[in-house]
């Protein structure tokens, strides 16, 4: 899949105000930093291209969220393709938090009770995972893994230029919700920015840290279950569930249904497919048969394995207005020659080889036939060629 940034061409898309009462999506300003205080102009269509580079980010509001989704009326955008820039290689032919913020006194406790079903997790194949039956979640919830999802925080950060989101919520959000929370390790950065809020963090299993921000709250539970908020969100937040949802468009209504009018929704998905721009990434290759393989498998699962292509159809489905839709390509290894797409690169690289096991071990035992040794086996070749750096590999968030 080759990358294509679309931007609407409305006024609305240019960061212009709309009716309070309408959701709305509204094309992100990249010069917008979480904290800031204030919204700064547009920018320019250039900076906006320029800042559209990785992932796959769709933004909508209720009047204002980012892949996010708002509440209500629709207005469709009309959106225009514009070149996407490429990420320039290296030429290689001559080589062989710690925030000073205030805590408080009181720790923050799980708003969810902590029963023995739910600490009770499973083991499979030397790694930890969920523990509820019902849920076939395919990634491991250990330490490891772990410590990925924290280094995927870092790489996304990064690739959007040290900012946490990329939707205009304003200076004064009172009620967040992160989606998945993971870890949550974007939930308590988000609280250290915003520490007048209340911001919620969900997950299948209590893996957050107690020690957090004193507005910042975990609880365990399903998101594709009904919601039973008593009150809608300013902004909800949502990333890096590709694999997990079974219902992505009830998901996405649920989003719409839970956020205030004028509130913003975020995601940010991926495509998994691996592809190159210069045509040194080779189709066949064993990346290619390791993610044919784990599409496969998430399959078998129910889940939808590559939701980013598809969010920006599903927010406005759902009702959302103002919606943008941000194709960011990311490089795999440091072959890049710009100094920070080479460090984008080195993260995503060693995510992937982290990762490799503790995804591939169940998704292709579980559902495809494999055997744990033949799994192992084949790892191998598909890190070598991750690391070759003659292969400018990328995929888009």
């Amino acid at each position: 899949m080759n990358p294509s940034t679309s931007e609407p061409e409305n006024e609305a898309a240019h960061g212009r105000h709309l009716d309070s009462s309408k959701p709305e999506v509204v094309v992100p300003n990249p010069e917008f930093k979480p904290g800031g205080g204030k919204i700064s102009e547009p920018a320019s269509a250039q900076q906006q291209s320029d800042s559209q580079q990785g992932p796959q980010s769709t933004a909508a509001s209720h009047n204002q969220h980012e892949e996010l989704t708002s509440a209500q009326e629709t207005q469709a955008n009309t959106s225009t393709d514009q070149p996407q820039q490429s990420i320039e290689a290296e030429d290689d032919s001559g080589s062989n938090r710690d925030d000073d913020s205030s805590y408080g006194d009181e720790v923050v406790s799980f708003t969810a009770s902590l029963s023995s079903s739910i600490m009770n997790f499973k083991y499979e194949n030397g790694r930890r995972y969920h523990a509820q039956d019902d849920t076939q979640y395919f990634l491991p919830n250990d330490d490891i893994e772990n410590d990925r999802l924290d280094l995927f925080h870092h790489l996304l950060t990064l690739r959007c230029d040290g900012q946490l989101f990329l939707a205009p919520i304003g200076s004064n959000p009172q009620r967040i919700l992160d989606l998945g929370t993971g870890t949550g390790i974007w939930a308590i950065e988000i609280g250290d920015a915003y520490p007048s809020a209340s911001v919620l963090g969900n997950d299948l299993s209590p893996v957050q840290p107690n020690l957090v921000p004193p507005n910042v709250s975990f609880e365990v539970d399903d998101i594709e279950r009904p919601w039973e908020f008593s009150r809608p969100f300013d902004f909800i937040h949502c990333r890096y569930l590709a694999g997990s949802i079974v219902d992505w468009p009830r998901l996405v209504a649920q989003a719409f249904q839970f956020t205030k009018p004028g509130g913003w929704v975020e995601f940010q998905d991926f495509d998994m497919q691996f592809y190159s721009t210069d045509g040194t990434f080779v189709p066949g290759s064993p990346p290619n048969v390791w993610t044919d393989e784990v599409i496969a498998a998430i399959k078998v699962f129910g889940r939808e394995p590559e939701p980013g292509p598809k969010l920006e159809q599903w927010v406005r489905d759902a009702g959302f207005e103002n919606v943008n839709h941000r194709l960011i390509p990311i490089p795999v290894g440091m072959w890049p020659k710009d100094k920070r797409m080479k460090e984008i690169g080195a993260c995503d690289l060693s995510m992937f080889l982290e990762g490799l096991e503790g995804i591939s071990l169940r998704a292709f035992t579980n559902a495809r036939g494999w055997s744990p040794e033949e799994v192992l086996a084949f790892l191998p070749s598909v890190r070598k060629a991750l690391c070759n750096k003659r292969t400018h590999a990328l995929h888009d968030l």
